[in-house]
This record gives C-alpha cells, sequence and structure tokens, in this order.
C-alpha cells in the first residue's frame, strides 16, 4: 500500500490489533506489583530476590527497547509483531504454570522480550499510517493504551489478590494474548517500510550494558543503598558503556540508534520536557501509595482504588488531547497542563496526618489531568519533526529514554524523602528528649519512636513531592520554547533536514 493511500484510508483493522497487543502487555508490566509478597510467601524468597521478576523485566526492556529501531527497520511489522505475540504468550502461560521461582523469573523475561516491541513498533506504525495533520489525534489514542493500561494494572490485581491467587493474572491476561495472536495471524500486513540492515553486535552489547546498568544501578538504590558497590558500580559501568555506545553511533554511517536526531531541535525539546514530566510523575505514583498505604495504614487495594480515578480521567482525556494538538498545537496544552501539574504536585507537598482519602483522590486526579495534557502532545509534535526514515530511532529513544528518567527519577526521589525522613526524625526525638517529653519506660520510647518515625516519614514525603514541583517548573519553562512543526520534505536522514515552523 503507497503512504498517500494509506494516509486517505488508515489500516484502522490493523491499528486495533497492535492496540489489543500493546494494552495487553501494558497492563502485564503493572499488574504483578501487589502480589509480589504473595509470591515471596509461597516461593518462600526474600524481599530482594522476589525484586527480580520486576527488576527482570524492566532490564531486558532496557535492553531491547533501544535495538527496536534496528529490528522495525530490518523486519516486516508483521513478522516483528507476530514473534513478540509468540514470545509473549509463551511467556505467559510458563509463568501462569511456573513450579519455581526461577521459572517465573524466566517466564517473566520472556513475556518482556515480547513485550519491548510493542510500543515502538506500535508508534512506528501509527506515524506511518496518518499524515501529520491527524497523528495529533491518532497518537491520543495510543496515548490511550499507553496510560490506561500500567495505571489500572495496580487495582485490578489487588482485586484478584483479594479473591484469588496470584497465578490467575496471568490467567486473565492469557486468553486475550492468544487471540490477539491468531487474529493477528490471519489480518495483518506490512505497512512499514524495510531495508537491509546488519546488525552491528558491539553497538547491541554497549546497549545492553549501559542502559541496563544504569537502570539496575538507580531501581537497586532504594533498596541496597547508594553506598553499595553493586549500585555505584553497574552506575558507573552503564555510564561509561553508554558515553562509548553514544560516540560509536554518532561516527557510524548506519548507527543502531541514531543520536544525530536530536539536532532537530523540537525532538531535542520535547525530549528534555518528556524526561522531566517522567521523573515528576513517577513520584506521584511512588510517594503517594507509600503515604497512604504506610502512614494512613489504607489497604493496598483501595490504595490503587484511590489512584484509579486519576488513570480513568488520563485515559479520557488522551483522545480529547490528541484532537485539541492537531487544532491549536503543543505549546498551548503543554503550558495549560503543566501549570495545572505544578499546583497539584505543590498542594501534594502539603500533606498532612488527616488529609482525607478523597481530598487526596481529588489532588492526585487533578495532577494526571494536567500530565495527560502534555505527554502525548509534545512527543508527538518533536517527532512530527524527524523524516520519515528516522520514525524508528525516534520511537526507540523516547521509549528507551521513558524508562530510564523514570528509574532515575525514582530512586533519586525515594533518596531525598529518606535522607530528609532520617534528619528530621532525629531532630524530632532529640527535642522530645530536651523538652522533657520522651517516656522513660521501653514500651512508652517504642511507642514515641513509631509516632516520631510516621511524622518524620510524612516530612520526607512533602519534600519529595517539593522536589518534584520545581522539577514540574522546570519543564512548565521549558514548554514556552515549543514551536509547532512540520515534517521535513527531504527523506534522506536525519541530520540533513533542518527545521520546519509554522
Amino acid at each position: 500500500m503507497e503512504i498517500k493511500e494509506m494516509h486517505q484510508k488508515p489500516p484502522y483493522g490493523m491499528i486495533a490489533i497492535l492496540f489489543i497487543g500493546a494494552f495487553v502487555a501494558l497492563l502485564n508490566n503493572t499488574l504483578l506489583n501487589v502480589a509480589l509478597p504473595t509470591i515471596m510467601v509461597e516461593f518462600d524468597v526474600k524481599p530482594s530476590v522476589v525484586q527480580w521478576l520486576t527488576t527482570g523485566y524492566m532490564l531486558i526492556n532496557g535492553i531491547l527497547i533501544p535495538a527496536s529501531a534496528f529490528f522495525i527497520q530490518k523486519f516486516t511489522n508483521r513478522k516483528l509483531f507476530l514473534t513478540a505475540m509468540v514470545l509473549f504468550t509463551l511467556g505467559t502461560l510458563l509463568a501462569m504454570l511456573a513450579p519455581s521461582f526461577g521459572v517465573l523469573v524466566a517466564a517473566r523475561m520472556i513475556q518482556a522480550a515480547g513485550s519491548a516491541m510493542m510500543m515502538p513498533l506500535l508508534m512506528n506504525v501509527m506515524l506511518t499510517a496518518f499524515p501529520i495533520e491527524r497523528r495529533g489525534t491518532a497518537m491520543g489514542i495510543f496515548g490511550l493504551v499507553m496510560i490506561t493500561a500500567p495505571a489500572i494494572g495496580p487495582t485490578l490485581s489487588g482485586w484478584i489478590i483479594e479473591h484469588y491467587t496470584w497465578r490467575t493474572l496471568f490467567g486473565i491476561v492469557l486468553p486475550f494474548s492468544i487471540l490477539t495472536l491468531i487474529y493477528a495471524f490471519f489480518k495483518l500486513r506490512n505497512i512499514t517500510p524495510n531495508r537491509d540492515m546488519k546488525l552491528d553486535v558491539f553497538s547491541l552489547i554497549l546497549s545492553s550494558i549501559g542502559f541496563g546498568g544504569l537502570l539496575y544501578g538507580f531501581s537497586s538504590a532504594g533498596d541496597k543503598g547508594w553506598d553499595s558497590p553493586l549500585v555505584y558500580g553497574t552506575i558507573i559501568v552503564g555510564a561509561i558503556a553508554l558515553v562509548t555506545f553514544i560516540v560509536r553511533q554518532l561516527r557510524m554511517d548506519d548507527p543502531m540508534l541514531d543520536f544525530k536526531i536530536y539536532m532537530h531541535p523540537m525532538f531535542a525539546l520535547s525530549s528534555a520536557i518528556s524526561i522531566v514530566l517522567s521523573v515528576a510523575m513517577f513520584s506521584g505514583m511512588i510517594l503517594t501509595p507509600l503515604y497512604v498505604q504506610t502512614i494512613r495504614g489504607i489497604s493496598p487495594f483501595h490504595s490503587g482504588l484511590l489512584m484509579l480515578p486519576g488513570a480513568i480521567v488520563m485515559g479520557l482525556m488522551s483522545p480529547i488531547t490528541g484532537r485539541l494538538f492537531d487544532k491549536y498545537g503543543a505549546r498551548v496544552l503543554a503550558v495549560i497542563g503543566l501549570a495545572i501539574t505544578v499546583i497539584s504536585t505543590f498542594y501534594l507537598s502539603r500533606l498532612s496526618m488527616e488529609s482525607g482519602y478523597y481530598y487526596l483522590m481529588t489532588i492526585y486526579t487533578i495532577r494526571m489531568f494536567g500530565i495527560s495534557m502534555v505527554m502525548m502532545p509534545v512527543m508527538t509534535n518533536g517527532l512530527n519533526q524527524l523524516p520519515m526514515i528516522s520514525n524508528p530511532h525516534g520511537t526507540a529513544m523516547n521509549n528507551t529514554l521513558q524508562q530510564v528518567s523514570g528509574a532515575i527519577g525514582s530512586a533519586i526521589l525515594l533518596t531525598i524523602m529518606t535522607k530528609r525522613m532520617e534528619s528530621t526524625g532525629a531532630e524530632l526525638f532529640a527535642e522530645a528528649q530536651a523538652t522533657g517529653n520522651a517516656p522513660t519506660t521501653a514500651e512508652g520510647l517504642a511507642k514515641l519512636k513509631e509516632q516520631l518515625e510516621a511524622q518524620a516519614m510524612l516530612d520526607g514525603i512533602n519534600f519529595s513531592f517539593f522536589i518534584s514541583t520545581i522539577v514540574a517548573i522546570v519543564a512548565l519553562v521549558l514548554s514556552f520554547f515549543m514551536k509547532r512543526v512540520m515534517q521535513p520534505t527531504n527523506q534522506k536522514s536525519s541530520t540533513e533536514s533542518g527545521e520546519s515552523k509554522q
């Protein structure tokens, strides 16, 4: 099918198949988090070991997503999607039947090998199938999948774990995965352009060590501490490998991941805003449940329920935001959305021991409403400036940076929270002793310590949200420099086309 003909009549049926596959894969990504304590008991493993179910999944994503640009250009979208769905389906079946913890970890990694290709492939098909003036609407519907699936995962899994076993989580996903695979086998056809490429194995190794090392190091920091040789060792090795990888890509005529796309100013700006926004967004997704469950003692299920309206609002707003983007461009949406994000994040930095459940739900939902106005328009505006041949590199870069910035942002904000909590706790205890309010009995001291720890954690969470507010302000300032762009007519390379302004 010619590009012009496809733009007049996009292949909606085929895109629907890809959407379902991506939704199932993304839902599975967050579905298991609530079940980790149950799995830990069943297989008799420690928290640091059970964490490999999420860490292993994330590492495979970190290794394969940067390589997705090569795979998308080398292989047809039909072959790539079917391979990804076969891997994901096999991984899901193996996880459901896993007789041991080791098999379950292996199953999760097989799942990850399949799901890693889903998002870059779907984004690339969308960019190919729709003309630039209709991409906002298309990417808005794409955002519905990207945002809603991971967000409803914790709530859904919380309900399932309360009523069924953790294996049911995989049992629910499996039929949808099999049906998508069967339907794709008969209906999926090729629309993305392909070219003969050779994989630079050394680049793949450097990318795997670089992104994998950074993801593992920063993700482990919260559990093992920054002074752990495993944490700072993997971060240093990852950083060295990543710098070497970037230098190598810049010198190659046919790179695995083309960093020259950052010569397009609007793509570079959209990347910067997306990174900053990812850090701010992940803070809310981690700190809010921490406050609700640890300080307020609310159950994991009700904690997930508190965050559900925000997920629904983001899902509903995504297609609307896409249409608004097509009409008005990204800057007005980004400025309004980030202003809402800044104000709502600031309110979350003022929580108290008595902050109401529904008050918290409202502020969190408003915050997600603000973020929903920013993410897809900013990302789409940046991708619109790239020539079509660079689309696989742009989608791979965006997906990779979202993973890495989320992990780094979460680790840094949790560290800030912990350090603030420790200093506040010490101050409060010293103050209690100085004023003579510290009890002398062991029972009284234990009770006082528990109260002071809760107050110190609250102060730590509030301070982290305050830092997150400042981070969101940085994104707001950057959004004023956005310009509406059109795709360059020169399709030869990402470096030969300049900026197109409105």
